[in-house]
Order: structure tokens, then C-alpha cells, then sequence
């Protein structure tokens, strides 16, 4: 009788270990995140994903995370890491949060090298402390865009963003040796028309950024990360951040690429390493079959990337922690992307993006409807930069295929989009039928609703007025948010696949690039 009631209180007590407390359980499986910012891209969307895949993520509080307003605060980020660390099983972590205090941060800061290396250093040892957590590091090569507004460079950019650019494409020419005497002698004349102090304070943050880069390539090789990946912001086949891939490349010669990556795009880059956390935790190693639109397909070098979309999609299946299969049948995901037919890729808020079917679109659909009977498909629609495709749209709702599929993406660039699709398609099976429909509800909302529509019909009337509005609403929030809720009302009254849809809308960083969707 007492073996027996000793046998009862054990088995009590480890029930209360296990399901009651959830002290080890949760510690097995307790993921840290560390975002770049709080966009909804990098924080709500990600954490809505990971929860509905059973695994909810422990986040930094709101004051620690960079927003629209201000950097966030790295002294208690740090602080907050340091605490949790040693409960946790995996860290996916930002690496330009923790250096730099966020992503726009990193392209603005008055930082110099020590500074940087101080906190890195910070890194190591918190590995050495916790030598049981899988840190999984990402951080970014400073972007090199053809222009931008609203903020998120440092203020001349805006003036001599283009000259900049462009300067950057003929060093990358000459770094490879292959400039022509015209094209040094059109260097000379943008070196003496940039303001030299205004280059110098550029070049000047992208060499602390540079060596950064190679300080944690150094960490990967001493195996204080489980994984790092270093994203390519916004970026071209000839620029300043190809460049400093390529070198950062041939710096990190001799990694694997299960240990170490370059990856195309950024801000999917923490939902794919939770991905692979996750995958890794639960013993899981997925299999993608992958299939492109008719015409140019994998071939496709889409806006703000430098190489092909069959690379990125190679490169991040292998980042979160999948395989590739040339079969369907024994795929776990079929993974299937829409690229245009000739290769050329345009913004969604294009003339050509009209609500129209082309052949090709049609062909597609027509394969894509066969493929959702009896398998799992994730598509990343990246015909069009920064949102849905809209006559291909039309023509997977015309073959009943929208409210069918198990994820989809079209957001921001080719590349942020083809990781969400991989990450939100691998961790399908993971989650129950209503979670893949509110996470499928979002993404048509945004990407296509909003970010191939109305972002484009309420821009339209802002620029009547004052085209920077764009970038920062300001008192105009309100007026602009009622204008758009007005017509995302319009065009989700057309779409059966939304109908009846519980919806919220908001402006998250008060400008109209992007939006948080929250669909009840």
C-alpha cells in the first residue's frame, strides 16, 4: 500500500512538472525572439504564426523594440536576453537590435567599431553561459536603394540617393575588374559632384556595419551560433550591398551552408530561423516540391534582389532546416511561385497589374487547382513587387483554388514573400484548420486588398495634396484610416473567399507602406 502511494505522488509529481507548472515542458521548448523592430512583418505576424504552430515565442517587452518613433532601448533588451537565456531551448535573435538598437537604426547610427565589437563579444559569452541554447543569429548588409523617403536613411539620401547608387555600381564593377574607361570617368564626375563629408558619413557606417558582419562570421566559425544568416536589404545585381556579399562571402569560406548563409531579403528572415528552430526541436526535416508559373520561372531576378529566385528559394528552404524533393508526391509542402512570364518584375501599384487574366495566369491556376487536391500548397506570389498579382488572383478564385490553398504570401519583395511561404507552409501541419484560415485571411487582406489596391487608390489622393504624406500621416492618420477602411469594405465585398471575414486595420507606423491586419 505504501509502494503504491509512493508510486501515486511521484507520478503526481511529475505530472505537475510536466502539464501543471509547465516549468521543464515549456523550458524543452521556450523560444526566445528578438526582432529587428516591431512591424508587423517582423513582430505580430511572426508571433501569430509561431503560436498557431504550438509554439508561442517569448518576446522582449514593447519598450525594448525598436518602432516608427524611436530605436529601441539595448541597454534592457540586453538585460531581458541575459534572463531568459538560460530557460530557453532556442534564440532566434537580431543581431542589429542588439548592436544598433533595430534595422533603421543601423543605417543611421554614429556607432564606431569597439562599441560593436563590445557587444558581439557580449554574444560569445552568452553562448559560453548557455552552452545547451541554439542561437540562431541574423543581421543585415546595409541596404543600397536607388532612392528613399520618409526617414529610414540618413536625410541626404533623399537628395543624393541616386548619385549614391549609382557610384556604388560602378565600384562594384571595378571591384570585379570590369569597368569600362567611360564608366571610371563617369565615377569621377559623381565623386566630385557628391558632397565628399556627406559619402564619407556613409561609406563610414556600412565599414562598421562591414566589419560587424565579419566579427560574427568569426563567432560562426568558433560554433558559438547554430545558425547565422546574413540578409541582403534592398538591394540590385550591381551595388554596394552585392559587393559586400560577395566579400562576406569569401569571408565565411568554409562554412556550411546549415551553419552559415547570405540569404536574399531580410524582414522573413526571423520567421524562417523560428521555422527551423521549431523543426529542429520537434525532429522534423520537411520536403518542398517547388513549382514556378510558366515562362521564365526560377530564372526570374526580381526588384530589390541580386540573383535568381531558384537561388533564394534553394537557399532558404536549407535556412529552415527543409529539403527539396524534384517529386510532389513525397513532398510535405508543395511550394508554388508565381513569376511574370518574361522575367520582368514590376510594383504592384503598376498600370499592368490590372484585374485580368493572362494565359499564363490562367495555365497556372488551372495547375495549381489540381495540385490543392491532395496536397499542401503554399504559394509566394511574386509577379509584383509589394503585393498580389491581381489578374492572377482573379484567376485562382475563378478555379475555386483561394480558399484551398495552406498559405500564401505576396508581400514586400520576392524574397521576404518566399520565406513566409516557406515557413507559414511548413508549420501548416502543425496547426488546425481555423488558425491556416485566419493566417490565409490576413495575407489576401494585405497583400492583395490592400498592398495591390487600395494602398495605391488612397495614395493616389494623398499625392492631390502632399506626396509626403505618404511616409508619415501625422495628423492625418484618422482622416486617411476611415478612407481606407472604406475601401478595403468595397473590394472585400467582391471576394466570396473573404466574405463574412472579422477584420481590424491599422497603421502601425504611421505611414502607408504597410498595414497590421488582425483578423478575428
Amino acid at each position: 500500500m505504501k509502494r503504491k502511494t509512493m508510486l501515486t505522488i511521484i507520478s503526481g509529481f511529475l505530472l505537475i512538472i510536466s502539464t501543471g507548472w509547465g516549468t521543464l515542458t515549456e523550458a524543452s521548448q521556450k523560444i526566445i525572439y528578438v526582432p529587428m523592430d516591431n512591424r508587423p512583418v517582423c513582430l505580430s505576424y511572426v508571433q501569430k504564426t509561431a503560436t498557431a504552430a504550438g509554439f508561442p515565442l517569448t518576446v522582449p517587452p514593447k519598450d525594448c523594440i525598436a518602432n516608427y518613433r524611436s530605436s529601441g532601448n539595448e541597454v534592457k533588451l540586453w538585460k531581458w536576453l541575459e534572463k531568459e537565456a538560460p530557460t530557453a531551448k532556442a534564440a532566434v535573435v537580431s543581431t542589429d537590435s542588439l548592436n544598433y538598437g533595430g534595422l533603421v537604426a543601423s543605417r543611421k547610427h554614429h556607432l564606431i567599431n569597439w562599441m560593436i565589437t563590445k557587444k558581439i563579444a557580449r554574444l560569445e559569452e552568452l553562448g559560453k553561459k548557455n552552452p545547451n541554447l541554439k542561437i540562431f543569429a541574423f543581421s543585415t548588409i546595409m541596404r543600397t536603394p536607388e532612392e528613399s523617403i520618409g526617414n529610414v536613411e540618413p536625410d541626404y539620401y533623399r537628395f543624393f540617393g541616386p548619385s549614391i547608387f549609382r557610384l556604388t555600381q560602378l565600384n562594384d564593377k571595378e571591384d570585379t575588374n570590369i569597368l569600362t574607361g567611360r564608366e571610371a570617368s563617369e565615377k569621377a564626375d559623381l565623386l566630385r559632384m557628391i558632397p565628399e563629408d556627406l559619402l564619407y558619413d556613409w561609406m563610414k557606417r556600412r565599414k562598421v556595419n562591414m566589419k560587424a558582419n565579419q566579427e560574427l562570421i568569426d563567432l560562426s566559425h568558433k560554433k558559438v551560433f547554430h545558425f547565422l544568416a546574413i540578409g541582403k536589404d534592398d538591394n540590385a545585381p550591381l551595388s554596394q550591398t552585392h559587393m559586400e556579399a560577395r566579400h562576406l562571402a569569401h569571408y565565411g569560406g568554409g562554412l556550411q551552408k546549415k551553419v552559415f548563409q547570405i540569404i536574399p531579403g531580410v524582414d522573413q528572415i526571423g520567421l524562417l530561423l523560428i521555422t527551423r528552430a521549431i523543426n529542429e526541436i520537434t525532429g522534423k526535416e520537411p520536403k518542398l516540391y517547388v513549382t514556378y508559373a510558366p515562362g521564365k520561372g526560377g530564372s526570374t531576378v526580381p526588384l530589390f534582389s541580386d540573383e535568381s529566385v531558384e537561388n533564394s528559394v534553394t537557399d532558404q528552404i536549407i535556412a529552415a532546416g527543409c529539403k527539396e524533393t524534384l517529386h510532389p508526391d513525397r513532398a510535405n509542402i508543395v511550394l508554388a511561385i508565381n513569376t511574370p512570364y518574361d522575367g520582368r518584375c514590376q510594383d504592384s501599384t503598376s498600370n499592368e497589374n490590372a484585374p485580368y487574366s493572362s494565359n499564363p495566369n490562367k495555365q497556372f491556376a488551372k495547375e495549381l487547382s489540381k495540385l490543392v487536391h491532395g496536397h499542401k500548397v503554399s504559394l509566394a506570389d511574386i509577379s509584383y513587387a509589394n503585393g498580389a498579382d491581381n489578374g492572377f488572383m482573379y484567376a485562382l478564385e475563378n478555379r475555386d483554388v483561394l480558399s484551398h490553398l495552406t498559405a500564401y504570401n505576396g508581400w514586400n519583395t520576392a524574397d521576404n514573400s518566399i520565406g513566409y511561404a516557406i515557413s507559414q507552409g511548413v508549420l501548416s501541419p502543425r496547426m488546425n484548420k481555423k488558425a491556416i484560415t485566419n493566417l490565409l485571411k490576413t495575407r489576401y487582406l494585405d497583400d492583395w486588398i490592400y498592398q495591390a489596391n487600395v494602398r495605391y487608390r488612397v495614395a493616389l489622393d494623398i499625392d492631390r495634396h502632399d506626396f509626403k504624406l505618404k511616409y508619415d500621416l501625422g495628423k492625418y492618420y484618422n482622416r486617411v484610416l476611415v478612407d481606407t477602411n472604406k475601401l478595403f469594405k468595397q473590394y472585400v465585398a467582391d471576394e466570396p473567399c473573404l466574405a463574412g471575414t472579422d477584420y481590424s486595420v491599422e497603421f502601425p507606423w504611421n505611414r502607408l507602406f504597410e498595414v497590421d491586419v488582425r483578423v478575428s
